[in-house]
Parts: C-alpha cells; structure tokens; sequence
C-alpha cells in the first residue's frame, strides 16, 4: 500500500507572501497538505515582480503543489467567502504586517468564533506585540535590527548584509515549525492555536559565537566583524583560502583535525609545535596558521586542494560558484532538485522540501499555479455556481 503523505487531508488557508510565509507553507505542501493560496485581483507581489530577468522564478519555487484563489479582502462579500472557506480549513497563514488581519475584519477573534480548532499563523518583522510590532521589515531591515548585519564583514570595512534572505527563510522556518508544533497539540485538546513567530527572534540564535566572545576573558579585543574567520575567534584554523584558481573553506574543529591537515601540508612538526598543538595555541598564533595555510593552499588548485583535504578527513570543501550548485547532479540524484517543464520558464530545476520523511514520498510536483486557477473548484465547494461567479468578478470580489 502507498504510505500516505504526512499532512494528508490538512487544509492551508495561505495568505503569506515574498518570501517568509510562502517557504512555511511550501513545506506543508509538499509534505501533503492542501495549500490555497488566496491572493489579492492583480496576484501575489511576487508573482508580478519582471520576470523577463528571472525575478520571477522565486515565485515558481515556493509556490509549487499549491491551489490558486483570487480574493478581494477589501469587500464584504470577500471577507465573507473567506471566513466561510476558514470554516473548513486547519491553518491559516499569513505574513501581513501586524494588524492587517483585524483591520480586514478576518482576524483571530473573527476567525476563531467560526472555526474554534482552526490555527492562524502569523510571521512578522518583529512580532504581533511590543514597541518595534509596527516599524516595516524586510530581510535586510531586520539583518540590520538583528545585529546579524552588524556581524557580517571585516573588522576594518562596514557591515554587510548576507548574502542569503537569512531572516525571510528562517522566520519560515520557524514557522513551519510552529505549525508542527500547533496541529500536533490540537490532537490533544482539540483547540486552534494563535501563533505569533518575529524574523529578528528567528535569527537571534544564529549568533551564538559571536555572543560567546562578549563574556569571554577576551571581551572588547575581539571585533564584531570578523571575515571569514570564526564569528567568536575561538577556533583556528577557520577560514577561507585562495587556491591557484579560485577558494577553500577549512576548519579544524579538533586537534585530530589539525594533525591531519599538517600532515596535508607535510608539515607533521606542527602537531606537537607548541604554538599550534592545541586550539587554544592555535587561536593565540591565527596569523601564522593562517599564513602557513594560504601558503599551502595558494600551491593547489581548487579541485586538487579539496580531494586532498577529503582523503585525509580534514573539514574544507571548495567554495562552488552557484551556477555550479544548480546543476549538481548530486542532488538530483537524491532528488531534491529536479527538472521541470514550467509553463512560464520552460525547463528549469526546482527544488523539492530538504524535509525528508523516512524515504516516504513527497508530494507530487505541481508547478506553481496560473493566478487564480482553482478559483471556480474551490468556491464552488461553497456553492458558488458560474453564474455566481460571473457575477463576482463583475463586483470585483475575484
């Protein structure tokens, strides 16, 4: 017998956006769950962005295996053919600045009075409450707020965003994982749940090393932006060095690891060196460890370098152009990412969820969906005929 997929029969209600919301909900969907996307007459912003320079391939990646509604939130008639489909749905998600949803008419109070199981699922910069619930965040605001920003660089240069949507992926993260959390307890008290997950307390974590070295005996030596090296310079090495033909990674999370990589560089004196025998020597001693490695690595190129480096057990991989990561076959092998004949891209690869369930079987890829598609099944479960119908869109409702 095929195993069901583990959100089977869940229904998603999704209001999100961008970004934060849509990955959440993307997760949900391809762990099974019916996923309706309601978006707004003219389409979800993202889905408008130019796609003629590929803007608009992010939209195709995070809305894959789900259902398309239009719905005008700003009408009566909207608002009610919302709350009526939240009567059947499990979640709703949404990434709306804080209070949207109550100035709408469709918030918690409104939502839970029809469907008291139901849970809404909120993501914002900074939280539904507090002082910063109504400053604007986006991805680099909160990098900044955050002091991820603040963290990110050289000790001598200004500080940098990442290079990643760090706080819009991680507060999706956080709250799929809420959602998990939220439906797993329902099992038990048979009640919706309100959550409330903040981008900046989503990313708080990630600086742990770095927060470390504000309560060492090292305290005010160690500058906030530390390159490549480690966030709290507590490990060494840890870093990136330019080979003949581009860049490698390596660290030495132990002493065993360094021995090996001294070994790599034929330079086994250096594992009872007392300047480099321990992490704690190592760390006194960074420049010349760093030093002594870029030399050496300066010496290989990059392809060289790394199989070296994995013989020997030693941490390090090269540092791959992203073009290259797109099309490594190794994770098509895995079938994270596959190729897809999109209706808007032509061929292209996608990724599945990283979410892996025991081998069982994600659900199966459906591209992104036109604006709207679903809007005549999924209102029609409401009794909406096509006369009905017609007569909506001629109100502007969808």
């Amino acid at each position: 017998m095929t195993q069901p997929l583990p959100l089977a029969g869940i229904r998603v209600l999704d209001l999100t956006q961008i970004y934060n919301g849509p990955y959440a909900t993307f997760l949900m969907a391809m762990a099974g769950a019916e996923v309706i996307k309601i978006e707004p007459q003219d389409g979800e912003y993202l889905r408008r962005r130019d796609a003629s320079s590929g803007a608009g391939v992010p939209f195709a990646m995070l809305n894959a295996c789900k259902d398309s509604v239009s719905l005008n939130l700003k009408t009566d008639k909207g608002r009610e053919i919302f709350l009526q489909l939240a009567e059947t749905a499990d979640v709703v998600a949404e990434n709306f600045s804080p209070g949207t949803l109550d100035r709408l008419g469709i918030g918690w109070e409104a939502l839970s009075a029809r469907n008291p199981a139901l849970i809404l699922a909120s993501s914002s910069g900074y939280g539904q409450d507090g002082p910063y619930r109504d400053m604007m965040a986006m991805d680099i605001t909160v990098q900044a707020m955050s002091g991820l920003m603040s963290v990110t660089g050289t000790s001598d240069g200004p500080p940098l965003k990442t290079g990643a949507a760090v706080c819009d992926f991680g507060g999706g993260i956080h709250l799929y994982g809420a959602i998990m959390t939220a439906l797993f307890e329902r099992t038990r008290t048979g009640c919706g749940a309100r959550i409330d997950i903040s981008m900046m307390e989503s990313v708080y974590m990630t600086m742990a090393s770095n927060m470390g070295m504000l309560f060492g005996d090292r305290r005010g030596e160690i500058p906030l932006r530390t390159g490549n090296r480690h966030g709290g310079l507590s490990l060494c090495p840890y870093s990136v060095y330019a080979t003949s033909d581009g860049h490698v990674a390596i660290i030495c999370n132990s002493d065993r690891h360094w021995a090996a990589l001294a070994r790599c560089m034929d330079r086994a004196d250096l594992i009872d060196d007392p300047r480099t025998r321990h992490n704690r020597d190592r760390v006194a001693h960074m420049e010349m460890v760093d030093g002594l490695i870029a030399e050496f690595a300066g010496r290989h190129s990059t392809e060289d370098l790394a199989a070296m480096l994995r013989r020997n057990k030693v941490p390090g991989a090269p540092v791959r152009p992203l073009p290259d990561v797109m099309a490594d076959e190794a994770l098509h092998e895995r079938g994270f990412l596959h190729r897809v004949n999109h209706p808007d891209f032509g061929e292209i690869s996608l990724p599945r969820s990283p979410l892996r369930m025991g081998g069982a079987a994600q659900a199966e890829y459906r591209p992104s969906p036109p604006h709207a598609q679903d809007n005549a099944r999924i209102l029609g479960e409401l009794g909406v005929d096509g006369a009905a119908l017609e007569e909506l869109r001629r109100e502007g409702v969808i």
